[in-house]
């Protein structure tokens, strides 16, 4: 079964340590290579105090910060491999340790005419970059990262397989579904989440993993960087909702627990009442037996809304819009960057190359 409160792991479970890193505020690349030494120390340090340590998750910005400067964020935009990841494959070599870090943000591949990626990198004991994903969902209107459109499945240690997920991407139901219907057991959400959202942002974690039957491990930044403060409540959540460890809003706090992996398969396999991936696909399957109708209940997507998307994603849009808004600007509350209604686009964009958190 998963557990919490060792300091161990086992060939059937896998040690995963959420480290809650005190949001930096860097300008240069001289900044972000010491601190890059510094997550190194950090990953080493984990190692020490935790030998059962198989994975170690760091939080969204854990890497560059946030850099609120447009030219610093374009300058110091990186890739991969690069610099960054060189460090730390080198470190999860020397820890014997797989880790999760983040990039914000790794060059478009138009660099530097498109705004760059927000990313995450998947390192594993070797040192090789096994999973690179791109977040889907940035934060409007704030975030100005290029959105990825993929998520991505990898075996992790002791073959877990994983998923990797960024910040506001937890806020829709969609991207959990995606990455447990293609496997994953465990889902790694990092963070750069501020307040006043911690009490959502507690409660979407445990959802997700009850909902999805999978494993969840939160790396959330806590601090203040100038500009927001950081909630922390890092945590692990237990396949059944339930959290097995779960950080304070301390800087550099940090969270341990072990994630079996024969009990999660083994309750995908024989749950019967709570197995939401396998009721959804087999919805109503008692009445269906019962009415002589097969034994594998109804297959076919009942939401018209998903088949539109598919089919059609510019009437969705519109759809959307109908019980929304038609404009991505906000009068009441205008952002740099973003047009309001009625106002030209090439007017707002003039002088203004790439959008970031500004």
């Amino acid at each position: 079964m998963a557990r919490h409160g060792d300091i161990s792991s086992s060939p059937d479970t896998v040690g995963v340590c959420v480290f809650q890193y005190g949001m930096p505020r860097l300008h240069t690349r001289d900044d972000i290579v010491a601190n890059c030494k510094r997550i190194c120390d950090l990953v080493k340090g984990a190692k020490r105090g935790l030998p059962g340590m198989d994975l170690i998750v760091f939080p969204e910005y854990s890497t560059h910060g946030i850099m609120y400067d447009t030219q610093e964020m374009m300058a110091n935009a990186t890739t991969v491999p690069g610099f960054e990841t060189d460090m730390f494959a080198a470190a999860c070599v020397e820890a014997k340790v797989w880790g999760v870090f983040s990039l914000t943000g790794e060059r478009h591949e138009a660099h530097p005419h498109k705004n760059p990626y927000n990313t995450l990198v998947l390192i594993n004991d070797k040192g090789e970059i096994v999973q690179k994903y791109r977040k889907i969902l940035p934060w409007c209107p704030i975030e100005g990262w290029y959105p990825g459109d993929c998520t991505y499945v990898t075996e992790g240690p002791k073959g877990i397989k994983m998923s990797l997920i960024i910040c506001d991407d937890g806020n829709y139901p969609e991207i959990w579904r995606d990455c447990a219907m293609k496997g994953a057991e465990l889902v790694v959400r990092c963070q750069g989440y501020m307040y006043p959202a911690k009490e959502q942002q507690v409660l979407v974690a445990r959802c997700m993993a009850w909902m999805n039957n999978i494993y969840v491990a939160v790396s959330n930044a806590a601090g203040n960087d100038g500009v927001y403060s950081y909630f922390g409540r890092s945590a692990i959540v237990g396949n059944d909702g339930r959290t097995l460890g779960e950080c304070g809003e301390e800087v550099d706090g940090m969270q341990y627990a072990q994630l079996s992996v024969s009990a999660i398969r083994d309750a995908r396999e024989h749950d019967q009442s709570q197995n939401h991936l396998f009721k959804l696909l087999h919805r109503g399957y008692t009445g269906v037996v019962a009415s002589g109708d097969g034994d594998k209940g109804v297959a076919t997507c009942p939401f018209s809304f998903y088949e539109t998307w598919v089919n059609n994603p510019e009437q969705a849009q519109r759809q959307v819009e109908t019980i929304t808004r038609e404009h991505i600007g906000v009068t009441a509350c205008p952002v740099a960057g973003i047009p309001n209604p009625g106002e030209e686009l090439a007017k707002v964009t003039n002088g203004l190359e790439h959008t970031s958190l500004t």
